[in-house]
């Protein structure tokens, strides 16, 4: 018998850890310890279990246990928790769930994959009937019976983030009328605040009620949850809750054991620990940032597969390396997609970079064939070298596909110069000849190469602010702009503005904008070529800017659009 390698939780990376090291050492003896009923399912489709998308909870197990351990020659133990590690003696105290018995598990090699847990407000009323968090199969399935088996017609959901949003979906499908408590100022908390202006619509146009810097007091019902009092005493009726309030990582047995453990645990691209004799993997680790900054926690499926793998592999004795994440996620919201990638425009000042900011609106595909969806791409780019940090994409279809484009770009340290020049595949009903990932690239690297000035809706609220004189003018036609624009704008169509630049002040800055920054785009140069000294498109144009007016601007600021 070769080394005995112990694994302290299943589903993504302690599965994984478990297959690759038998295909490492076909000796070794692996024993797997989890302390749920499953050692692998599917806990990001456990929403569309609940809507009925995902019609039997059988589809949510990656592989039955019996096939894995029968496959794999693997000790599989179900409803085995560990509780303490000594590093010392090399052994794992675990405690039988069934029975409560405890025994010790002697390990050559130890691998640390214990996932993380939901986290849970203190409300009165917690324990109420009706009131679920959202993390296993029997957490799905529980939630699937309730409603089935009881007269719920009002759900609620506290958490605006994935799981939150997915739910919110799922629950809409199943015909209830749904309420989502964010404590935040926005839902998607991963995203610039101005991007989850389409998401805000969606969900209105959907009928979730959403209530953003809001947080639950009280739950009220006798036995049976029936609504929940907000604090300044708004309540919201409720017969169904699910709480999805971000999950925290499990590290006390990291901690109590004396590994180096910082927001997460610490571990080299072998994905060892501080003690060589025992790794981690998943939603537990630190990780390499890709895009720049400090490591980050990635508590996704992606990484955790790979990371086990790796460490499996190495525990076995292999080598393998696992580069670092580059956070990139994506999730359905009805009909939208949405999507980020590396570092949003506050982690890049944080991590001490002048970041340069682009938006774009492109269609995914040919216009001229059928089906097209705008979608809106917002870059971040270190301004001074034009390395894309990050991105974040809204829109239909292709959304992911785009998405996977710039997490690639990213991993690979592409600059925004490299991304205009991409040789990607085109056809009509697939994409334009000028994909968006290129029009971004494009719009991004004539900002870096200072072809094109800038001003991004933000710096625009802040220079109105700061009472800065500027002359802003619309380039759009007269209909368009008669639909709505910017206070104080001036109505030159772009086709106009070579005869009329001269109703226009050369020495005071010129803001021009249209629909979503092309044809304002030409005209700074037309403007530039006539000695206008300092010339800026509104980036994202018109489009970008009522995002950035719902959500930010307000009523206060005299930057609506009138």
């Amino acid at each position: 018998m070769g080394r005995k390698i112990v694994i302290i939780g299943g589903v993504a990376a302690g599965a994984s850890a478990a297959v690759k090291a038998r295909r490492t050492d076909e000796e070794a003896e692996i024993v797997l310890l989890e302390r749920g009923p499953h050692v692998s399912f599917a806990n990001c489709g456990l929403p569309y279990f609940i809507s009925g998308v995902i019609g039997d909870r059988e589809q949510l197990l990656v592989i039955p246990t019996e096939r894995l351990a029968g496959r794999y020659m693997l000790d599989v133990r179900l409803r085995h928790e560990v509780i303490r590690i000594d590093r010392t003696a090399k052994t794992v105290e675990v405690r039988q769930s069934e029975d409560g018995r405890v025994y010790r598990e002697t390990y050559d090699r130890l691998i640390i994959a214990a996932g993380s847990r939901p986290l849970l407000p203190e409300l009165p009323g917690g324990k109420l009937a009706g009131v679920f968090t959202l993390s296993t199969v029997e957490d799905a399935v529980a939630i699937r019976e309730y409603i089935q088996n009881n007269e719920v017609h009002f759900g609620a959901i506290i958490g605006g983030g994935y799981i939150g949003l997915e739910c919110a979906e799922a629950l809409v499908t199943l015909g209830l009328r749904v309420a989502l408590l964010e404590r935040l100022d926005q839902v998607m908390p991963t995203l610039s605040r101005e991007m989850t202006a389409p998401i805000m619509a969606q969900l209105a146009g959907n009928g979730v009620d959403v209530h953003l810097s809001a947080e639950a007091e009280a739950l009220l019902g006798r036995e049976h949850l029936k609504g929940l009092r907000l604090r300044g005493g708004e309540e919201v009726p409720a017969d169904l809750l699910i709480i999805a309030a971000g999950v925290a990582p499990e590290l006390e047995l990291a901690r109590e054991s004396g590994l180096q453990v910082d927001l997460g645990i610490v571990v080299d691209e072998w994905m060892r620990t501080s003690d060589p004799e025992i790794y981690a993997a998943g939603d537990i680790v630190l990780s390499r940032n890709l895009a720049g900054g400090n490591p980050m926690r990635v508590p996704l499926a992606g990484p955790a597969n790979k990371q086990g793998r790796v460490a499996g592999c190495n525990a076995a004795g292999g080598d393998l390396r696992f580069a670092g994440v580059v956070g990139a996620s994506v999730v359905k919201v009805f009909d939208l997609t949405v999507g980020r990638v590396g570092m949003h425009e506050e982690d890049a000042r944080r991590a001490g970079y002048d970041p340069l900011v682009s938006y774009t609106h492109s269609s995914h595909h040919a216009t001229y064939y059928p089906g097209a969806e705008v979608m809106a791409i917002k870059l971040i780019a270190e301004r001074l070298g034009g390395k894309l940090l990050g991105a974040e994409i809204v829109g239909g279809a292709g959304v992911d596909k785009r998405l996977d484009v710039l997490a690639t770009a990213i991993y690979a340290g592409l600059c925004v110069k490299d991304l205009e020049q991409l040789d990607l595949a085109y056809a009509p009903p697939y994409a334009s000849a000028k994909d968006p990932v290129v029009i971004a690239g494009m719009v991004a690297a004539n900002i870096q190469r200072g072809e094109l000035k800038t001003v991004t809706p933000h710096e625009l609220i802040d220079l109105t602010a700061a009472g800065v004189r500027m002359q802003i003018v619309d380039v759009r036609t007269p209909r368009e702009y008669k639909s709505g624009h910017l206070p104080d704008a001036v109505n030159i169509p772009l086709d106009d503005l070579r005869g009329r630049a001269g109703e226009l002040d050369t020495e005071q800055t010129a803001i021009l904008y249209c629909g979503i920054g092309y044809r304002s785009y030409h005209g700074t140069k037309i403007l530039a070529a006539r000695g206008f000294k300092d010339v800026r498109n509104l980036s994202g144009g018109m489009s970008t800017w009522q995002w950035v007016g719902k959500v930010v601007a307000g009523e206060g600021q005299g930057m609506k659009v009138v």
